[in-house]
Parts: structure tokens; C-alpha cells; sequence
């Protein structure tokens, strides 16, 4: 019987920070095995905006440019799991599932959490000063604070 592995979850945006701790997650914890013995399943998230939030800002007669704003989310989307894939492979590991989520990231990522059972949650880090993330809210502090498992923030190296 084979034993159940861990999940870890990495959450991927479209920036570099992201893309950043996803290679991290990569070289640390499945660089080391090989294939067919990683102790854990890799699952790539990336949660896109909802549409009606944008739609919901641009007043009447923003339903016109629904379809529009549909499509460059879902471009976007097929664009950075791509970038993902791509970055998994190159680093020789090609047992991952990637999912694309809509909502509020800080919400979708603690429910993957939950829905996977994951040991393990990666985010990257903006680096937002006090100011922008009172503002903007931090979905790694978010994160940190209520996701049911051990949270990995990846800071970029200083340069």
C-alpha cells in the first residue's frame, strides 16, 4: 500500500516574487528526489481576480466589456501556469498539478488548504512597505495567520 504523500501548495501570481518562491519550493524540497520517490504531491495555484470586480468599478454599461476583461484574465491565467510548468520542468520535476482559481487570493488559498490537506503553503513576498500593505492587505500575512498548516513566506534575496 502506498503511503499517502504530503501536499504542499505553491500560490503563484505574475510576479517575479512568486515565480521566485515556486523555484525555491522546487530546489528545497523536490529537486532532492527523484520522481518516483517525491514524499510530496505539488500543487501550483493561481487565483485570479473575479470579473465583476473590475466590471463592478467601471459604471454603467460596463457589462459591454465583460467578454473583454473575461479574456485577458483567463490569457493572463493560461500565461503564468504556462510560466509555471515551464520553470517545473526545467528543474526536472514534472509530477504537479496546476489549478486556477477566481476570488480573493488570501480566501482561495486557506480553502485549497483545506481542500487538499496540505502540510505545507508557499507564497512569495512583495516586500510592501507598512503603508501599501495596510492599504493593499498582505496575502502572505493573511495567509500566515489563517491558513491550518505551516506557511512558507520567500522573500526575494537582497541584491
Amino acid at each position: 500500500m502506498e503511503k499517502e504523500r504530503s501536499v504542499f501548495i505553491v500560490g503563484i501570481d505574475e510576479s517575479k516574487q512568486s515565480f521566485h518562491a515556486l523555484e525555491w519550493a522546487l530546489d528545497s524540497f523536490f529537486a532532492p528526489f527523484s520522481q518516483e520517490t517525491l514524499p510530496y504531491k505539488l500543487v501550483i495555484l493561481h487565483v485570479r481576480p473575479v470579473v465583476s470586480s473590475y466590471v463592478g468599478m467601471a459604471g454603467p454599461g460596463a457589462s459591454d466589456i465583460l467578454p473583454m476583461v473575461e479574456h485577458d484574465l483567463h490569457a493572463s491565467a493560461t500565461k503564468v501556469t504556462e510560466r509555471a510548468r515551464e520553470i517545473c520542468v526545467s528543474k526536472s520535476v514534472t509530477d504537479f498539478t496546476t489549478e486556477v482559481k477566481e476570488g480573493d487570493a488570501r480566501n482561495v488559498l486557506c480553502e485549497a488548504v483545506e481542500r487538499h490537506h496540505a502540510s505545507m503553503l508557499i507564497v512569495g513576498s512583495h516586500g510592501y512597505g507598512a503603508i501599501k500593505r495596510a492599504v493593499l492587505g498582505s496575502v502572505s500575512d493573511y495567509c500566515a495567520h489563517h491558513a491550518h498548516c505551516t506557511v512558507m513566506i520567500v522573500k526575494m534575496p537582497k541584491v
